[in-house]
């Protein structure tokens, strides 16, 4: 397993104990190497199951605090958090990929701006890939068959060109933005049996929590996309 090149100054023991305190409630500290969403929080019964970048063992008290905050309210604005991740970022030693070149200005739609909306308005910034059109094809069935994809190798989400046009709606290009920005956020489950779930149950019920999501589906339902 691929490990940062950092000093840590927690362990996963302490933090999970100041969480803990934090919020009056038993927590499930797991730290990971995800470089695509440093921090996502999931609640099991009265427990919660936190996943955080190692990069936090390193952050100073008043970003764990900040932290702390965050998952006891699961909402506001995380000032230190982003500036943290901002800074630390370079340290992360990301997986053995080929390099991206990444295209987020089309010729009607820019990728970037829409990212950056969905990454604040619903992740709170926490979401890091990067995101870009993706290769056009010739064939009109091949182009439409696939909207969106997210590689965890690449950390990258890719979008359809065919969507870049000024017949599709911004909200629906926001929702398939979304979609595959909770890939790179939530990761993928196993079942009991060891197979992947691609789109368990948490991830379509957070799916739907997108303020546009049935004027989405309704638009894709008419037009068949």
């Amino acid at each position: 397993m691929e490990q940062l090149s950092l000093s840590f100054g927690h362990s996963e023991d302490t933090l999970k104990r100041r969480f803990e305190k934090a919020m009056g409630r038993e927590v499930i500290l797991t730290i990971t190497d995800n470089i695509s969403s440093m921090l996502t929080a999931k609640a099991k019964g009265e427990t919660l199951s936190v996943r955080l970048n190692r990069i936090f063992l390193g952050a100073g008290m008043d970003v764990i605090d900040e932290v702390a905050q965050f998952l006891k309210k699961r909402r506001g604005k995380t000032p230190l958090i982003n500036s943290f991740i901002r800074e630390k970022r370079g340290c992360l030693r990301e997986k053995a990929a080929r390099k991206v070149n990444a295209k987020q200005a089309g010729r009607h739609y820019d990728l970037k701006s829409i990212y950056e909306s969905v990454n604040m308005e619903y992740f709170n910034n926490m979401v890091t890939a990067s995101i870009t059109w993706g290769t056009k094809s010739p064939r009109y069935a091949v182009r439409m068959r696939t909207l969106g994809s997210f590689s965890s190798h690449s950390n990258t989400i890719r979008i359809n060109p065919a969507l870049d046009s000024n017949r599709i709606p911004r909200y629906f290009i926001e929702l398939i933005v979304y979609h595959e920005m909770l890939h790179a956020n939530m990761g993928v489950e196993k079942t009991g049996n060891g197979r992947r779930s691609v789109h368990p149950r948490e991830f379509k019920e957070r799916e739907r929590q997108f303020i546009e999501y049935e004027r989405a589906m309704a638009w894709e339902k008419r037009n068949r996309v």
